[in-house]
């Protein structure tokens, strides 16, 4: 997905660069080493697209977003409630937003430049995440009085960050987006309108974020979006199946592959999948779970594939991950070996289920 947990080592030369014992240049040849390291396992389990782990973050989200230009991290007095943990961490809009440093590009030029056999995929957090985190509250009304114009700005930060990425050579660029998961969810709902932030029309706004943001990429770039209800320490923030935001997602929004978690009860059921347009999407079942240890059944998730089938083609259908492994650097509740593992399966199944690949 995009995600992978950290090895000890890094985790410990991330910890002396935290500490002050060690240079960010010191950090970061850790870092490469531990990198290339992932990317040649990646590619020897038979996966086609390979990632950096987000091995260089300390968040999903945080440390894109804070690269951009009127963004600063803080640690607020109000943190971000998961079931079982809390965010220690959040954003808030001080400036004008806008690109103005090449956040994580040499990053994944780096993981472009160390790949042999699979696609370098770069992953970012979609738009929508600055607003929805913090909304109205977190955004300066000196800078930005109307909204209208934050999502203005936000959108063609992004436009200029998908252009800044496609000119480095990326051809493969995941959306993490999270909200509109969230937005199948009473409960958030509930909370945005109790701090004061509208809800109606927010999901038509975070689609037409995300299609401004990918309108100049080049045709050979391939766009998939990731959803999920949160995952941070094998933790979760919402429930509820796709049915609230299914015709907006997969009818309105301009990307090319949609990665579903679908390994609970949490996130309904097949349903909503009639939605896809047929012969035009690709929708990746994440019926792995990143929370537990746990090693799936190849026949349940075979199952499930077929149930999923009666509502989009199988040739349209992939497998994956419901998320990534550590989604922070302190990772799920799991081992590296059992993480493995799950990759290795996915690879398995796909080749059982759809034949060579």
């Amino acid at each position: 997905m995009g995600s992978l947990l950290r090895p000890p080592a890094l985790r410990a030369a991330r910890a002396r660069f935290y500490e002050g014992k060690i240079s960010r240049a010191e950090l970061r040849a850790i870092e490469d080493e531990h990198i290339v390291a992932a990317i040649r396992k990646q590619e020897a389990i038979g996966l086609k697209a390979a990632t950096d782990g987000e091995y260089r973050r300390r968040y999903w989200h945080f440390d894109f977003l804070a690269g951009l230009a009127g963004v600063e991290m803080y640690e607020p007095e109000q943190k971000v409630a998961f079931k079982g943990a809390t965010l220690p961490h959040a954003l808030r809009v001080v400036d004008r937003v806008a690109w103005r440093e090449p956040v994580m590009i040499e990053d994944f030029r780096f993981l472009a430049a160390h790949v042999k056999t699979a696609v370098p995929k770069q992953t970012i957090p979609s738009p929508s995440v600055l607003h929805f985190r913090g909304g109205r509250n977190s955004i300066n009304r000196d800078v930005y009085p109307d909204l209208g114009l934050f999502f203005a700005d936000l959108g063609e930060a992004y436009r200029n960050a998908v252009r800044a990425f496609a000119e480095a050579g990326c051809r493969y660029l995941q959306l993490d987006e999270v909200n509109l998961a969230y937005l199948c969810d009473p409960e958030q709902i509930a909370a945005l309108k109790a701090r004061g932030d509208y809800v109606e029309g927010l999901v038509d706004i975070y689609a037409d974020l995300i299609n401004r943001a990918i309108a100049d990429r080049p045709a050979d770039m391939v766009v998939s979006m990731h959803l999920c209800r949160g995952n941070f320490r094998s933790t979760w923030i919402a429930s509820g199946g796709y049915e609230p935001v299914a015709e907006v997602l997969f009818n309105k929004i301009g990307v090319d592959a949609y990665f579903l978690e679908y390994d609970t009860e949490r996130a309904g059921g097949f349903e909503p999948l009639r939605f896809v347009p047929r012969g035009k999407k690709m929708v990746v079942l994440g019926l792995v779970t990143t929370k537990t240890g746990a090693l799936e059944s190849k026949d349940d998730l075979k199952r499930r594939i077929e149930a999923a089938s009666k509502y989009v083609p199988l040739e349209q259908l992939a497998l994956s991950p419901q998320c990534g492994f550590a989604s922070t650097e302190e990772g799920n509740l799991l081992t590296e070996d059992e993480q493995w593992a799950k990759l290795s399966l996915c690879v398995e199944v796909a080749h059982e289920v759809w034949g060579g690949l």
